[in-house]
């Protein structure tokens, strides 16, 4: 080998090309596999010291392109002649930049093969995006996102992922585009913005351009981050949207699902199997601040009898989440509930009961009042889910005048019926105007 290249060596420059491109095809089809990682290294350090720069990159294009083409079949020597020649042009990357990028992209393959995520996500942070056009940078920048989260790295993704946001409007490629919104959705995942991951997993399962298997997982996955978004109206119109949809009735998660949207109180058996599916971030511990533990401890100081739950807060996401639901749950049962009846309910000492309820009140996630003399929550009878009723057919708003009638369970019937029937008066009259109904004569 040494010698073939002292001869290359004393040769024209105008020959050096075809002599150093003969051999490179030479050693890439020795049949002894065990000299070709160390003869290819050889000649990469030959012609990168001694070649000019012309010569080297018509020498070392080729050789990428023999890589990338698969004229080595074997995964394990590939990979050791791709980093070897990686390292021995490094240095050298301002004037090998293109063969540079592009064994870096092929490294990162090999590596993606063998389930190394991290490892091949750094290896495409290296590439150097000064001569890659912006659509190029955006699908770099993606798949480096989709391998970090493969890792559950989610710092680092979402960094990435503001990189790629930032040039989303480059491409038109819908693969691309919907493996963008793919990332959007798992970035809100990890960064516990359940509320908006939900939506956008939603959105993602109807696409058809999706496999079938692929978007019933995502269904799956808009389900879990429903369930563990924070209770109130918003998550209430998403829980609607996937109850709904009829695909929802086959996964495991549809019993939960339906007992959260019909604001049914949860039972610890229930949340244990749901618990199971759960990913590790989505079961991550919270902690409770200072304010709170204070807070928690005031009713206990002056209670005669001995609190049923030492608990001052939720301890996971998901603990969180069912606590807040059983609490917006219990507002449809009852008028009024004591901090110590609240506690045993949800499980918490009723000092924290009464601070979770006073943290979903102040957020507008929940209404009621509370009174603090006599330890009691009043939940608001007057519900802000009958109103959206009226509005949601883009029907309008309907007024309503209380009656006072002395009786708070006989209020809540009448004002219901009243609502049911002015719904029901403007629909007709809608239908009426668009010509679906005919007014009945009046007799003369």
């Amino acid at each position: 080998m040494d010698s073939r290249l002292t001869q290359f060596a004393a040769l024209n420059q105008k020959d050096k090309a075809p002599a150093y491109l003969s051999l490179v095809s030479e050693i890439l089809t020795r049949q002894d596999q065990s000299l070709i990682a160390p003869d290819l290294h050889t000649l990469v350090e030959t012609v990168v010291q001694d070649v000019g720069i012309v010569v080297g990159r018509q020498v070392l294009s080729e050789l990428v392109r023999n890589l990338g083409t698969g004229s080595i079949s074997d995964h394990n020597l590939r990979k050791r002649i791709v980093k070897e020649t990686l390292n021995t042009l490094q240095p050298r990357i301002v004037s090998y930049e293109e063969q540079v990028n592009s064994l870096r992209f092929q490294l990162a393959d090999l590596l993606e093969t063998e389930e190394e995520w991290s490892e091949a996500a750094r290896i495409l942070m290296g590439i150097s995006s000064r001569s890659l056009p912006d659509e190029e940078k955006f699908r770099v920048n993606i798949r480096i996102v989709r391998l970090l989260l493969e890792d559950e790295d989610s710092v680092q993704a979402e960094t990435y992922y503001n990189r790629a946001a930032s040039l989303s409007n480059s491409t038109s490629d819908r693969e691309t585009q919907l493996q963008f919104k793919l990332c959007q959705a798992r970035i809100s995942d990890y960064a516990r913005k359940f509320l908006e991951a939900a939506m956008r997993y939603h959105e993602l399962s109807w696409l058809a351009e999706i496999d079938e298997e692929e978007r019933k997982e995502m269904l799956s996955a808009a389900v879990t981050c429903a369930v563990l978004a924070p209770a109130g109206p918003n998550r209430s119109r998403v829980l609607a949207s996937l109850y709904r949809d009829e695909r929802s009735a086959d996964l495991p998660s549809y019993n939960i699902l339906s007992k959260m949207f019909l604001d049914h109180i949860l039972r610890p058996a229930e949340i244990r199997t749901f618990e199971e599916r759960l990913r590790p971030h989505q079961l991550a511990k919270i902690a409770i601040s200072s304010n709170d533990q204070l807070a928690s401890t005031i009713d206990d100081d002056d209670s005669a009898e001995p609190s049923t739950s030492t608990r001052r807060g939720p301890s996971t996401v998901l603990d969180r989440a069912v606590m807040e639901h059983n609490l917006l749950a219990s507002s449809k049962i009852y008028n009024n509930i004591t901090f110590r009846g609240l506690g045993a309910l949800l499980d918490l000492a009723p000092g924290a009961a009464e601070t979770m309820a006073r943290k979903m009140i102040e957020q507008g996630r929940l209404k009621g009042s509370i009174d603090q003399v006599d330890k009691l929550i009043w939940f608001d009878a007057a519900r802000e889910e009958d109103d959206a009723q009226g509005k949601a057919g883009g029907l309008g708003d309907v007024e309503q005048t209380n009656e006072d009638t002395g009786a708070p369970f006989t209020k809540r019937w009448d004002l219901q019926i009243r609502m049911t029937a002015a719904n029901v008066e403007t629909i007709v009259q809608h239908l009426a105007e668009k010509g679906f109904v005919q007014q009945p004569a009046v007799a003369a």
